[in-house]
């Protein structure tokens, strides 16, 4: 199949949406509808608002005679899209226990049979142009969605005394870790941003030069075991060595580790991870860190983290000898997420994706063992407040 066959793009759809049910199906009904916390979401608040999102965003506009699955799902649904109209409260979506996950299903496969059908209905060029485009929006969308999945049912699993597993298959155990090395970059003008004729989310753009001053940055992400040696040192009780904000979120929050670690009584460490709570692997990078921990980390050791910028320039270039740039945790950034020279953000409900985030939060670069294959590139930009910590967040050294 070629992609200018209708076929093909039915089975990229597919492929993508039974992926999200795939990730679903390891979990009971009441798993599905729990809401763990307010930036967490429920897994059934996700199957049906990445539903939503194809049904507004693309039957809404081009399916003749359009009717809505339910009315109601456009308001219990709508994430942030105030150009849409009102919206659920975010930290109450874990009170809808109507609809059942069985109504949800029967949402996306609704939804799905008529996207199929809107693709096999032999638009014209400009219309078949739309689609794609919007449906390609909406794919790249679910997979984010996918990883949040992940992330939130994770944190709420975190919650029980039970302890719960996901799934049993935690894979290979990851080898020792290779010595940290500094590996340099000279600097210059850097090209930041996406260029290619592919997709990309409208914050990777516009394309632009920026100077890079000679940096260098550790030839991998920071390890369980070395991020422990910091805890042990008195990392959390120095205010020395953090950000005046992040001390006090760590003395409001009276944190001594990272989120899913926990000191057993014979004075072992263990993680809650998605194969239930395991014994700290000091090999594994060490994940689930703010960028207030980051920071500090970072302070401790006569280091820092990296710009954005630098990130980006030394993956286009670093030809190897930088691991785990992808993969394994996403790796903060001391970059405000802000927009690029020239940014616009697009016009309608959709200009809200990314533009009215650019305040208040940190960018994150690389991708994680959660992030859907394929779905991440060396331009990608995610974002978070600096106190968010339930993401696989990690930590590469700069200096």
């Amino acid at each position: 199949m070629h992609m200018n066959d209708p076929a093909w793009w039915i089975a990229r759809y597919h492929a993508v949406r039974q992926r999200s049910l795939a990730l679903a199906a390891p979990l009971s009904d009441e798993d599905c509808g729990a809401q763990s916390m307010p930036d967490a979401s429920p897994i059934k608040w996700h199957l049906a608002h990445t539903t939503w999102f194809f049904e507004t965003f693309i039957l809404e506009r081009m399916e003749q005679g359009f009717q809505p699955f339910h009315p109601a799902f456009r308001i219990l649904f709508n994430s942030y899209y105030n150009g849409i109209g009102e919206k659920h409260p975010r930290p109450r979506r874990g009170l809808l226990t109507r609809p059942a996950m069985a109504q949800v299903r029967a949402y996306r496969a609704d939804v799905d049979a008529r996207i199929a059908r809107l693709f096999a209905a032999g638009l014209d060029t400009s219309a078949r142009a739309q689609l794609e485009t919007l449906a390609t929006l909406g794919l790249e969308h679910e997979q984010q969605h996918q990883e949040l999945m992940l992330t939130d049912v994770k944190h709420l699993l975190a919650q029980n005394l039970l302890q719960p597993e996901y799934t049993t298959d935690a894979g290979p155990a990851p080898a020792p870790a290779a010595p940290l090395e500094w590996v340099a970059f000279d600097g210059g003008l850097a090209d930041i941003g996406y260029d290619g004729d592919g997709f990309c989310f409208d914050n990777e753009l516009p394309r632009h030069r920026q100077y890079v001053a000679p940096f260098s940055l550790a030839s991998r992400l920071v390890s369980n075991g070395e991020y422990l040696a910091f805890i042990e040192a008195g990392g959390y009780r120095d205010p020395s060595l953090w950000l005046a904000e992040g001390w006090d979120w760590v003395c409001n929050q009276g944190l001594e580790m990272p989120m899913y670690w926990r000191r057993v009584e014979d004075g072992a460490w263990t993680e809650f991870t998605l194969h239930g709570r395991l014994p700290l692997d000091p090999n594994a990078p060490a994940a689930h860190l703010s960028l207030f921990e980051a920071d500090a980390y970072a302070h401790w050791l006569g280091a820092r983290l990296p710009t954005e910028a630098e990130w980006e320039y030394a993956a286009q270039r670093e030809g190897g000898a930088l691991r785990e740039l992808h993969g394994a945790c996403w790796q903060w950034t001391s970059s405000s997420y802000a927009p690029y020279p020239g940014y616009r953000t697009a016009p309608g409900a959709l200009g809200e994706y990314n533009g009215k985030f650019m305040l208040n939060q940190y960018v994150l670069r690389g991708s994680s063992s959660a992030t859907p294959a394929g779905h991440a590139r060396a331009s990608y930009r995610n974002f978070f407040p600096a106190g968010a910590r339930w993401q696989f967040t990690g930590i590469r050294l700069a200096r």
